[in-house]
């Protein structure tokens, strides 16, 4: 996996980086295991006017990739995952598992397009339970894009000075940002 990423992130500066950050974006969200930051990281440190463009696109291709998800997830469930269930006797335990991650899917997508939660799991799954599509791609336009975003910003403003630390951080800020958001939530539901 480490000379996987070591690869990705010796093409930052090739001729084609642009579309591998396309590819890579996309299939991140629907199979692939290594997030894009590997490559977008360098690519906005090698071109910081070029940050915001870098950004959106990584967003564009991330999102319609968590789409592709989305319909694996519902395309598959009924050859894959019903008569999995069906034979393990379980359909009556998914129906309530569905209905209640579809209670609360906006979160489980918003969490997992900020933080390094894998976000193909929730692009699949929410095509599994069926959440609404919309609201899915609502949450990973806005999710999505915090990160990719936050990351542009991060960079193109403090350059090299950043990296090592959004690079060896990224988690635990993630992690941080959604337990400040979910709790500005509750706070503004309690008053």
């Amino acid at each position: 996996m480490k000379n996987l990423y070591l690869k990705i992130k010796e093409q930052a500066g090739s001729k084609y980086a642009l579309w591998i950050l396309i590819i890579i974006s996309f299939f991140e969200s629907s199979v692939f295991p290594i997030p894009p930051d590997v490559l977008l990281i360098p690519m906005i440190l090698a071109y910081p006017s070029r940050a915001f463009l870098f950004a959106g696109v990584c967003l564009i291709s991330s999102v319609l990739g968590g789409v592709a998800g989305y319909l694996i997830g519902a395309f598959l469930f009924e050859e894959v995952g019903q008569p999995i269930l069906n034979i393990l006797g379980q359909e009556e335990h998914y129906n309530q598992f569905a209905e209640n991650y579809n209670n609360f899917g906006s979160w489980a997508v918003i969490i997992a397009g900020i933080t390094p939660f894998p976000y193909k799991v929730i692009t699949i799954l929410s095509g599994f339970t069926g959440l609404n599509f919309v609201i899915f791609v609502i949450c990973s336009i806005a999710a999505r894009g915090l990160r990719f975003f936050l990351i542009a910003v991060l960079l193109w403003k403090f350059g090299d000075n950043i990296r090592d630390f959004i690079e060896e951080r990224l988690g635990l800020l993630s992690i941080i940002f959604v337990i400040i958001l979910a709790g500005s939530f509750v706070l503004i539901s309690l008053l």
